[in-house]
């Protein structure tokens, strides 16, 4: 990309990162100027705002790239507001996860952010789309949405991993696991206690694989489906996925779709990029090709290290 492309949309949520993360942001914008580019920065209000700025730069002739300084959530709704254009997405991880952009290959280093933005590689981006509200990463239905309803109801900024401890403690002995229906394609393939995930990246909080077979790009939403019932239960099954053994047992299913349903007659929470999400019933339905992001090229998804060094900032 060339100054003369046209200006770049700096999405900024003011509210995320670390002092490290906010580093990153800062030095990244001080070389865009240095090197000629027309920055145009927009603070967020909120989630939704991200989206607004997005859908404006997506839509103006003059802009080139738009450039999301945050963490998932606002990654997101950035993307949510690029859907079907041309332009790419640039995420500069400024969040306590960065899931997406851990997935991605982007590493703790600033040099990172400027190598990628010279290069100026890029790949497909599928969505997932939940009763309507999109997501880039994982749904997660259960003691999941449950814990991330406590975590957002008690937030008052920018979050790290100290701000779960409680929340996940709590959630764990008081938890009543609830009966879930989940349909994929159709095809109905649960309808028991448990917890479920749906998303579109390998790799969760602190970098577990519990979607471990899924692609970013591959046109298909990964659905991973825990049968459980009780604590000790939860254990085993936090066990094998540490261990990277979950799929094989026979108390975990999982499955690929392009449109899932789940349903029950209970009051489950859930949770989409780490923000609380809708309701059930929801209806999620993989969105192909969404967006063009530009990412590391011959990139691996990060590892706990990383993931690690970029929360604790």
């Amino acid at each position: 990309m060339k100054p003369d492309d046209g200006y770049i949309a700096y999405i900024i949520n003011p509210k995320s990162g670390a002092s490290s993360c906010k580093l990153t942001e800062q030095l990244f914008r001080k070389y865009l100027a240095e090197k000629g580019f027309e920055v145009r920065v927009s603070y967020t209000a909120s989630l939704a705002h991200a989206c607004e700025i997005a859908v404006a730069a997506a839509e103006d002739n003059r802009c080139a790239m738009i450039a999301a300084a945050g963490g998932d959530g606002t990654v997101r709704e950035a993307a949510h507001g690029l859907e079907g254009s041309s332009k790419p997405l640039f995420i500069v991880p400024c969040g306590t996860e960065n899931l997406l952009a851990n997935e991605l290959g982007f590493d703790t280093k600033p040099q990172t952010v400027i190598d990628v933005f010279e290069a100026g590689y890029t790949k497909d981006l599928d969505l997932g789309n939940a009763n309507g509200r999109c997501f880039t990463s994982i749904a997660g239905f259960g003691f999941d949405g449950k814990v991330v309803e406590r975590v957002s109801r008690e937030r008052k900024g920018h979050i790290d991993y100290t701000d779960y401890f409680w929340p996940i403690w709590r959630t764990f002995w008081d938890y009543k696991f609830d009966k879930m229906q989940v349909v994929v394609d159709g095809q109905k393939i649960f309808d028991d206690r448990g917890m479920v995930f749906v998303g579109n990246i390998s790799k969760y909080a602190i970098g577990l694989g519990i979607l471990k077979q899924a692609d970013f790009s591959d046109g298909l939403l990964d659905v991973c489906i825990y049968k459980c019932a009780s604590r000790i239960r939860l254990i085993k099954h936090s066990l094998m996925t540490v261990l990277k053994q979950h799929i094989k047992s026979k108390d975990v299913i999982y499955r690929q779709g392009r449109k899932i349903i789940v349903t029950s007659d209970s009051d489950v929470r859930t949770q989409i990029d780490g923000d609380p999400g809708p309701n059930l019933p929801v209806e999620i339905e993989i969105i192909p090709k969404a967006v063009k992001i530009m990412v590391p090229k011959n990139a691996k998804p990060a590892g706990i290290r990383t993931r690690l060094i970029r929360a604790l900032g």
